[in-house]
């Protein structure tokens, strides 16, 4: 099984898998957040700076392109290219009023026509030995969509779909549904990965038991709340197939109360340490830097029971002595 870190915006650039790849290995690949190029061609010095070859030295990662031109596309293909990357994942998934207003993310989804002309331009024109992936809802309004879809999809020889199963306008609401991504697993020509609301170990293995030939899992929310999740459902599971869902078994029976720990405080506090040179090497002003640090722990502090007094001292430090203060009365 292969397990991806799914791009969130504002969080998960070269700093923070960085980070989370030197204190939780385990991962099998980190999506860069997408990469907009508005009608430009071309990348902001700060995308620039996320894409740099020696800002993700041996960590391995996959750029996501927004757009719906495929000039667009092809232009950032080649580009990419020429850094060195071999594959690159356009984002279908991206829910945002402000995108899908502008036909792009999920938005593009309303239109399978224009879709799959956009998909006939790139593969005609695509640059030799660079690969396409897709992240996908499976709809902008109604389930019933993701057939249209997939016969798109099918259509080319995408490197993976990845299949996040709910449509547009649940954003991240509801659950995700299982029944049509069956489907879509079992129909799809391309490999498939599967991405959604996976935060526990319990629902790894419930859903490596439920789709026992899925190949690869995307995670990002709860990988932000508990960063060690994968890392240590990989240790657990040695082998494959059944001697994995054996030990996933055990695992599941030996939870207390539904609940798996938090990562060690030493473990935890070292990747943060970690997190805040690297965040003070790309943005000096230690004000920009709280402010992601602060939207971190919005997921992180979900790990801490009992801890509501210190996070919300977090929430309110305006320096950098109270964050710290109010950290390590976390860790405490």
């Amino acid at each position: 099984m292969d397990f991806y870190f799914a791009p969130m915006e504002g969080i998960t650039g070269y700093p923070f898998r960085n980070a989370h790849h030197l204190h939780f290995p385990g991962m099998s690949r980190y999506y860069t957040p997408f990469l907009n190029l508005h009608h430009t061609l071309a990348f902001s010095e700060r995308e620039k700076r996320d894409i740099a070859p020696e800002n993700n030295a041996g960590v391995c990662v996959i750029p996501q392109v927004m757009t719906n031109r495929p000039e667009e596309f092809l232009w950032a293909a080649g580009t990419l290219a020429d850094r060195g990357y071999r594959e690159v994942n356009l984002n279908l998934g991206c829910p945002s009023g402000t995108v899908v207003s502008k036909g792009r993310g999920a938005g593009f989804l309303a239109d399978p026509e224009a879709l799959d002309a956009f998909f006939e331009t790139v593969f005609r024109q695509l640059p030799e030995g660079i690969l396409v992936s897709v992240k996908t809802r499976i709809g902008i309004s109604d389930p019933s969509e993701a057939d249209a879809l997939l016969a798109v999809f099918n259509r080319y020889p995408l490197a993976e779909l990845i299949i996040h199963p709910r449509v547009r306008k649940d954003f991240y609401r509801n659950a995700p549904n299982l029944e049509v991504f069956a489907r879509m697993l079992a129909d799809s020509k391309n490999p498939v990965c599967y991405n959604g609301d996976i935060r526990t170990e319990a629902d790894l293995a419930a859903l490596m038991s439920r789709f026992p030939s899925l190949k690869a899992v995307m995670i990002g929310r709860g990988l932000l709340s508990d960063p060690a999740l994968v890392m240590r459902f990989t240790e657990a599971l040695p082998g494959d197939g059944q001697m994995q869902q054996e030990a996933a078994n055990v695992r599941l029976r030996n939870r207390v109360d539904g609940w798996v720990s938090h990562p060690s405080d030493p473990q935890l506090s070292a990747f943060h340490d970690t997190l805040i040179r690297n965040y003070l090497e790309e943005i000096p002003e230690w004000g920009n830097v709280l402010f992601k640090l602060k939207e971190l722990w919005s997921y992180l502090g979900t790990s801490f029971p009992g801890k509501e007094k210190a996070l919300k001292h977090i929430r309110k430090a305006r320096s950098r002595a109270e964050y710290e203060s109010a950290v390590n009365e976390v860790f405490s």
